[in-house]
């Protein structure tokens, strides 16, 4: 069994900063790319940014240069920093993780999503 769990999502005024953060616990052997969707009303699902366990990221062209996505292999955590947010980074944020179990077997597990709202 595999969870993820994201923090830290809310409202913040346009201009702002938040911090998502996804622990990933379980039966882990590994874990390999690591990232965040976001999920608009009325739109389909997007990437925001993703990381490979190496280090290597990847952005949205709508949130390069104002969002990063560090990751500390250790704790298993992936974050996203968010600054000069704006209304249109309105969505739930899902993290999302590429990881194998202990019995071999890997699959992309997603967390239950937390809302981000950036109010003009």
């Amino acid at each position: 069994q595999v969870q993820l769990v994201e923090s830290g999502g809310g409202l913040v005024q346009a201009g702002g900063s938040l911090r998502l953060s996804c622990v990933v616990s379980g039966s882990i052997r590994r874990i390999d790319a690591m990232g965040w969707y976001r999920q608009a009303p009325g739109k389909q699902r997007e990437l925001v940014a993703d990381i490979s366990s190496g280090g290597s990221t990847n952005y949205a062209d709508s949130v390069n240069g104002r969002f990063t996505i560090p990751r500390d292999n250790a704790k298993n955590t992936v974050y996203l920093q968010m600054n000069s947010l704006k209304p249109e980074d309105t969505a739930v944020y899902y993290c999302t993780a590429v990881v194998t179990n202990t019995q071999g077997v890997t699959r992309r597990y997603w967390g239950q999503g937390t809302q981000v709202t950036a109010s003009s």
